[in-house]
């Protein structure tokens, strides 16, 4: 074919192809969403005021279906949080209430989970630490951030600043209500991807007491995720494990989202058979039910005999925990307590600082590290640490302030080794060391 023939051939092409009606979609960021007139008059002033806060609603699945400014900000009745705002009367805080206009189900969910619960940790033995111990500043902008604050308004728009701004989620809002919807879905997009993504619920679960996101990231759970993002489909408006994607699961995925045989949930413990939080851990109430809503998540790419194996495994490790260290630790306490040798006063004495590190920071690495397969985290930052404290730290600060105090606890089979193993044990232990490494 000649060079004239084929340029002719790609004109009658184009030609036609220009005289089919296409059809072309555009995003929610591409196309001007339609809104109310209130809503309009907000976009006005905050097109120039705060630009990127109206990018990110522009793509968000709210501006899609027409949810505007004024539509979550409209004030609700009786809430005294509000302000007269060019004419519109507004709340600063678009609390759990008002994302229960259209999200209902989900906020009655929240509401009684312990998520929404999480500014009860004030006054407890960690707030006192962050509030008396370290400063209260350290508690505004640490221990706030992530547990939540009472909000407490001025008017005008106008809010204390010891506990505002603040996206904790336990918050108390002034209208009552408890939580912050924006904690998880941020704002202004409010991205259900986002919230799926395990970094979003790494902000607060991490750190030498809860490291839920590093013993993660270490997991075959967070490599397979970290390998698989592009095949996670995280955009997906229903996402069932096994059905919108199969590759990995997130912390959404065990925690809250949907499988076949359950719905999503905003009861983030609802799934949760013991509690790792306490010095000695307990199973929950309902527990049987819990951990058979977290086994058919986990059904979905285990099967049976691995799943119940896993279980035995969990519940041995944390029993270890509870029998070997923690009920003789906290009873030794209470001894030292009631005999006038500890005073109450948290944390003015060395033996308290021992043992808070040793539950509260070491005993629950161990135990999570264990419940969500992150061997390190259960081994060396761990039981180890557990371990040396425990003996070379705990028992020896007990026993200067009591002598003869940890005799009864020693003389367990758990802590048998550390009176003296058997000559015949200990010959059997070193020869298998020496035969395996040549040392």
């Amino acid at each position: 074919m000649t060079a004239y023939k084929q340029t002719l051939s790609f004109r009658v092409f184009l030609f036609l192809l220009l005289m089919v009606p296409v059809q072309i979609t555009l995003t929610a960021a591409q196309q001007s969403p339609q809104v109310s007139p209130a809503g309009q008059k907000c976009l006005d002033c905050h097109e120039s005021i705060t630009p990127a806060v109206v990018e990110q609603w522009r793509g968000s699945r709210h501006a899609a279906a027409r949810v505007d400014c004024n539509s979550c900000h409209q004030a609700n009745p009786g809430d005294p949080a509000t302000f007269d705002h060019y004419g519109l009367k507004i709340a600063v805080i678009v609390t759990p209430n008002y994302c229960a206009r259209c999200h209902a189900k989900q906020a009655k969910e929240f509401e009684g989970s312990h998520h929404a619960d999480a500014a009860k940790f004030i006054g407890s033995l960690d707030n006192v630490l962050g509030e008396v111990v370290e400063g209260g500043p350290a508690a505004i902008n640490g221990c706030m951030q992530c547990h939540g604050s009472t909000v407490a308004y001025r008017g005008e728009g106008k809010f204390d600043a010891a506990n505002w701004p603040n996206s904790g989620i336990g918050r108390i809002n002034p209208d009552g209500s408890k939580g912050s919807c924006a904690a998880c879905h941020g704002r202004h997009a409010f991205s259900s991807a986002q919230a799926r993504q395990p970094e979003n619920c790494g902000k607060c679960h991490m750190g030498p007491d809860h490291p839920q996101i590093e013993i993660y990231s270490e997991s075959k759970h967070g490599i397979q995720f970290r390998a698989n993002l592009a095949k996670m489909n995280l955009d997906s408006k229903n996402w069932i494990v096994g059905t919108d994607y199969y590759s990995a699961p997130t912390c959404a995925t065990c925690h809250m989202s949907a499988t076949s045989n359950q719905p999503v949930t905003h009861d983030t413990g609802g799934r949760i058979s013991w509690t790792l939080r306490p010095a000695v851990s307990v199973k929950l109430d309902n527990w049987e039910k819990r951990r058979a809503a977290m086994k058919d998540v986990c059904s979905n790419c285990h099967a049976t005999g691995w799943v119940e194996n896993f279980y035995k495994q969990y519940d041995l490790t944390v029993d270890l925990y509870n029998e070997k260290f923690a009920k003789p630790a906290k009873a030794l306490m209470e001894k030292l307590y009631a005999g006038g040798k500890l005073t109450r006063t948290p944390f003015d004495e060395q033996m308290e600082w021992t043992y808070y590190e040793i539950w509260h920071h070491e005993g629950r690495r161990a135990r999570m590290g264990t419940a969500m397969m992150g061997p390190d985290y259960t081994q060396w930052h761990g039981f180890y640490e557990v371990s040396k404290h425990f003996y070379n730290d705990f028992l020896p600060e007990a026993e200067q302030l009591e002598p003869g105090i940890t005799k009864s606890v020693l003389a367990t089979d758990w802590h048998r080794w550390k009176a003296g193993m058997k000559p015949e044990e200990l010959k059997q232990i070193l020869e298998f060391y020496q035969q395996r490494y040549k040392q």
